[in-house]
């Protein structure tokens, strides 16, 4: 059975990439490459916080690891579907975003966040001490 392609948020990326104890559960069922889907609002995401946290080296080499998965950008239809889930969800403007493309791709979703929990294809790995 082949892999199932997987928008992965933000927060599993920094998860991951900093090798947290979620991160470690992360790395079991992070997509390869050819299957990971990278809404271009989570690289705008994810090169602040690596450029921040990181430094500009670790930023390049991050966001070059993100161009050879599947960048998905942000288009009319995909906005007006994040506004709608916006307001179905209560998803905070990026979240609508990452979850309208999810659900756009028919994919999957890795996420941290608590505030994906119970919504369809989404998959959270709590964080260390979050209920």
């Amino acid at each position: 059975m082949a892999p199932q392609p997987c928008v992965v948020d933000t927060s599993a990326w920094i998860e991951w990439l900093t090798g947290s104890v979620v991160g470690v559960k992360l790395s079991k069922v992070f997509p390869v490459k050819s299957h990971c889907i990278v809404p271009t609002i989570v690289q705008l995401e994810l090169s602040k916080w690596v450029m921040r946290e990181l430094g500009e080296e670790k930023a390049d080499q991050v966001l070059a690891y993100t161009q050879k998965c599947i960048i998905v950008p942000l288009d009319t239809s995909l906005a007006i579907m994040a506004a709608d889930l916006h307001r179905e969800h209560k998803l905070a403007t990026a979240d609508a975003i990452v979850y309208a493309t999810a659900r756009q791709q028919r994919a999957g979703l890795l996420t941290c966040d608590a505030h994906f929990t119970g919504l369809p294809a989404a998959t959270v790995f709590a964080k260390a001490g979050v209920t």
